[in-house]
């Protein structure tokens, strides 16, 4: 059976090898929007939750800050920023009063052809003002005190400032917040680094509900909603996207209220009941952007946990097109090889901030306390590759193999999307 994997900006062919019996993951088919640039129009006219029509919500207002999210997340943004700029200019908000700041988080700044890529529309970059978020410019942000649970909150002034304020983003499954978007745009797409750290504690990371598709019960959630109440709100522009990348859902309102919306359409596609557990898996990380780097990878490694038979393989495919990450993940990966699982995770459980980039080599723990991950790349070379602290393969056919005759079971997984979809472990229910 040959299959294709989201793999860097195509795909990876695989020829399973023959007499397996494999299940094939993914989701079931979104509807697509037909005309998608008309119906963020139309979602702009029909806001949902406490708020007004955009340009009724900016009449007047001398200022607007746009979020959009940053390279790691493939937004459709030229589809959605020249309707909600034509709203605010038709508003009344003057051109120069307008920002699109991109929600980095503690990711690295995107410039050049890569900011234009992010952007997704050479009109809107020479017609607005477009600028990056630096979570470690003091400067930059405004202090608005503590959440019930003691975490600083400090958020960049010029979206707190703004008098229209709006979060752009892609609803999908996230291994932390349960699902992206939404709030998460905002807290911590443009926090401060202390308020991200602490977001990046072992206090949030190893509590259960801090997991893929879980909202309920999230304590990451929950303090990015008492933000939202802290800031005093803000408009949201939501959307989802199917397998192919095409618009199949768009919204617009209250921030919280949309996001909700937003999920409560994804969850039906994203999360896929399957009535077995499986010793062999074969994943990706989604392909570009998301598999640019090997932390970006590690989600792809977090996707499938729930039905990973205990002591059996994950087989990831991921491009890491630009190598680890930061040089701060690296020393993480540097300290879990030196520690052992263990004693890093001691140390982390001991502090009330992460380092920068260590909560990724954490949440690599996650599936490896369950089996063992296997890693197919060209684009980590020499010392990184030891430094991904997993086994790397040259041929995802033998590695399969292996693994069916080291678990003398044909049962294998395969979930081309990567951590898009998440299968659910549900016995009883139709096998996927």
């Amino acid at each position: 059976m040959d299959i294709g994997l989201r793999y860097g900006r195509g795909e990876l062919a695989v020829t399973l090898p023959k007499g397996l019996d494999v299940t094939i993951i993914r989701k079931p088919a979104m509807p697509v929007v037909p005309e998608a640039e008309a119906a963020v129009y139309t979602a702009l006219r029909q806001p949902v939750g406490a708020a007004r029509p955009l340009i009724e919500a900016a009449r007047g207002k001398g200022s607007a800050c746009i979020l959009v999210c940053d390279i790691t997340r493939p937004v459709p943004n030229g589809m959605l920023l020249p309707p909600i700029i034509a709203a605010l200019r038709e508003a009344g908000v003057p051109r120069q009063g307008i920002t699109i700041l991109v929600a980095t988080g503690l990711h690295r700044p995107n410039e050049g052809a890569e900011l234009a890529e992010v952007i997704g529309d050479d009109d809107v970059m020479r017609e607005v003002n477009v600028a990056n978020h630096y979570a470690r410019n003091d400067a930059d942000h405004v202090d608005l005190g503590r959440t019930r649970s003691g975490t600083v909150v400090k958020l960049d002034r010029r979206f707190i400032e703004a008098e229209v304020r709006i979060a752009t983003g892609l609803v999908e499954p996230h291994f932390m917040a349960g699902y992206s978007g939404g709030r998460k745009v905002i807290a911590p797409g443009i926090a401060h680094a202390e308020t991200i750290t602490t977001f990046h504690s072992a206090r949030f990371m190893e509590h259960p509900k801090c997991a893929n598709c879980v909202l309920e019960g999230n304590p990451l959630h929950e303090e990015q909603i008492e933000i939202m109440g802290m800031i005093g709100g803000a408009l949201a522009v939501n959307t989802v996207i199917d397998e192919q990348r095409r618009l199949a859902f768009v919204n617009y309102g209250e921030v919280i209220a949309s996001h909700l919306e937003a999920v409560s359409f994804v969850r039906r596609f994203a999360e896929v009941p399957v009535a077995r557990r499986f010793s062999t898996i074969l994943t990706s990380s989604a392909g570009h952007p998301l598999d640019k780097t090997y932390y970006q990878t590690v989600k792809g490694m977090v996707g499938p946990i729930d039905i990973l038979a205990p002591g059996g393989d994950i087989i990831v495919a991921s491009a890491c097109s630009e190598g680890m990450g930061s040089s701060h993940y690296v020393e993480a990966q540097r300290r879990l090889l030196a520690e052992g699982a263990g004693r890093f995770l001691d140390g982390l459980k001991a502090k009330t901030h992460a380092a920068i980039d260590e909560w990724q080599t954490e949440m690599q723990l996650k599936p490896m306390r369950v089996g063992q991950l296997h890693l197919y790349t060209d684009g980590l070379k020499g010392e990184a590759r030891g430094l991904t602290g997993v086994a790397m393969i040259e041929s995802i056919e033998q590695a399969i193999s292996a693994s069916v005759a080291r678990h003398n079971s044909r049962a294998v997984a395969v979930i081309p999307e990567g951590p898009y979809v998440v299968p659910v472990f549900r016995p009883g229910v139709m096998a996927a």
